[in-house]
C-alpha cells in the first residue's frame, strides 16, 4: 500500500485549519494533592507555546463553553451529575465513585469538568463540520469515567461523550485508539455493544495495572463483536516492543473498519519515568506513535483527527514534553528531540516546581526504532500478546491473525 509521506503530510496539515483547545480555568479540575495535578498541562502549553508551535498561521487556539446537561447525557445517567453537583457540599458524601482516594472530592468538581468535557465536544465538532482538519485538548482524555460513576481520576468521561457527539451529527464509523498506559475501559464500556464505534486500546496488562480490564479476549459486544480491541502488554515493554505491537494491530484493524474520523487518548503515563506504571517508553517512542496516527487519520480519514491528553504523572519533565511534541504534529511540521527546551520555560517550569529537575532538550536521547513483528516469535511475552490480540480480533475483521501482511 503507498502511503503519503510525513513531509506530504506536514503541508497538508500546514495549509488546513487546525484548532487547539485551551482556557486556564482547566487548573480548577484539581483533586488537591493528587497524581493528577493540573500542573502538568499549564506547563504543555507554556512550553509549547514557548516554542512557537501556538503561533504557527494556521493554528487558532480558542476556549468552549462548559458541556451542558444534554451534552453530559449523552453518555451519563442523570442520577450521576446530579450526585457530582451535590457531593462536594457534604464531606461525607459515599457512592458514585466519588470521596475515594482516587476521586477526592473539590468544589467546582461539576463545573471543572463540564468545562473539560465542553472543549473535547468543541474540538470533535469542528473538525466532523469541516472547520478544522485536527483538533486538540491535551486537557481531555479523562477516558476511565463510567456513565454511573467516577473512576480512575476521571469524573466525565470527555472522549466518549466527544464521540457521542460526532454519532449525533451524522457520524458512522468512529476510530478510537487509545495509547495510555492504562486500559480506556470507560471508552469501551459506552461503546461496548456499538458496532460504529471501534475502541482500540494498547496498554499494560491488567495482571499489573488499574483497572484490570483490557484483555484480548474483551471484543465487543453481541451485536458489535470485533469492535473492542485490546493489546495488553507486560510491565517492562520498552519502545521496541511497544511499537511493534503498535503497528501489528493498531494499522490493520482501523483500516479494515473504514473510519470517517479518527480520535486519539495519547496519555504519556507510559514513560519511564511515569510514577504510577510500569512500561517504559521515551519521548521518541511515544513521538512515534503520535506520528503513526496522524498518518492512519491522513490516509484513511481525509485527515480528520481529535487529539486528546489522558494519564501522565510526570509533571515536569514528561507530560509537557511529549504533549509539546503532540501539539507540533497535530499543527504541522514535528519537532526533532533534538530540540533544546528554552530558557524562558525552563525558568518558569522551575517557578511552578523549585524542587523538580527541569528538562534541557525535548527527548531522551532513545533510539525509537523497532522490528516488525514476525508470525513465528512465540517466546517473546511482547509477541504473545500480540497474537493474542491478532487471534481475538482478527477474523472479525476479515484479517489473517497469523499473516504479517494483513
Amino acid at each position: 500500500m503507498t502511503q503519503t509521506s510525513d513531509r506530504d503530510i506536514t503541508a497538508q496539515t500546514q495549509a488546513a485549519p487546525v484548532t487547539v483547545l485551551w482556557d486556564p480555568a482547566v487548573a480548577t479540575y484539581n483533586f488537591g494533592d493528587h497524581p493528577l495535578d493540573p500542573v502538568r498541562v499549564e506547563l504543555t502549553m507554556a512550553l509549547a507555546r514557548d516554542l512557537g508551535v501556538l503561533a504557527r498561521p494556521n493554528v487558532s487556539v480558542t476556549a468552549a463553553p462548559p458541556a451542558d446537561r444534554d451534552t453530559l447525557r449523552l453518555v451519563h445517567q442523570d442520577a450521576y451529575l446530579h450526585a457530582v453537583q451535590a457531593a462536594p457540599h457534604d464531606p461525607f458524601f459515599r457512592g458514585w465513585g466519588l470521596n475515594t482516594s482516587d476521586n477526592p472530592l473539590f468544589e467546582g468538581m461539576h463545573e471543572a469538568a463540564s468545562l473539560i468535557t465542553g472543549m473535547s465536544v468543541r474540538a470533535a465538532e469542528a473538525v466532523w463540520r469541516g472547520e478544522a482538519l485536527h483538533a486538540v485538548n491535551v486537557s481531555g482524555g479523562l477516558h476511565h469515567a463510567m456513565p454511573d460513576r467516577a473512576s480512575g481520576f476521571c469524573v466525565y468521561n470527555d472522549p466518549a461523550i466527544a464521540i457521542a457527539r460526532m454519532l449525533e451529527l451524522g457520524a458512522e464509523r468512529v476510530a478510537y485508539v487509545d495509547i495510555d498506559v492504562h486500559h480506556g475501559d470507560g471508552v469501551q464500556a459506552v461503546f461496548w455493544n456499538d458496532p460504529r464505534v471501534l475502541t482500540v486500546s494498547l496498554h499494560e496488562s491488567p495482571v499489573s495495572l488499574f483497572p484490570g480490564t483490557g484483555f484480548p479476549t474483551e471484543i465487543g459486544g453481541p451485536d458489535a463483536e470485533g469492535a473492542a480491541v485490546n493489546v495488553a502488554l507486560p510491565a517492562g515493554t520498552g519502545d521496541a516492543g511497544w511499537l511493534r505491537a503498535f503497528h501489528a494491530v493498531v494499522p490493520s484493524v482501523v483500516r479494515a473498519f473504514r473510519p470517517q474520523v479518527l480520535v486519539s487518548q495519547c496519555g504519556c503515563d507510559s514513560h519511564f519515568r511515569d510514577p504510577l506504571a510500569n512500561l517504559t517508553l521515551s519521548v521518541e517512542g511515544q513521538r512515534a506513535a503520535q506520528l503513526e496516527m496522524r498518518r492512519l487519520a491522513h490516509e484513511l480519514t481525509g485527515g480528520r483527527w481529535v487529539v486528546f491528553g489522558g494519564g501522565g504523572y510526570g509533571l515536569v519533565d514528561v507530560v509537557p514534553r511529549t504533549w509539546s511534541h503532540l501539539l507540533a504534529t497535530a499543527t504541522g511540521e514535528p519537532m526533532s528531540t533534538s530540540s533544546a527546551t528554552p530558557d524562558t520555560w525552563r525558568g518558569f517550569a522551575s517557578s511552578k516546581r523549585p524542587a523538580a529537575k527541569v528538562p534541557t532538550v525535548m527527548g531522551d536521547g532513545a533510539d525509537a526504532s523497532f522490528q516488525p513483528w514476525d508470525p513465528g516469535s512465540r517466546t517473546d511475552p511482547v509477541d504473545r500478546a500480540i497474537l493474542a490480540t491478532r487471534r481475538a480480533v482478527f477474523p472479525l475483521h476479515g484479517l489473517d491473525p497469523d499473516d504479517p501482511r494483513d
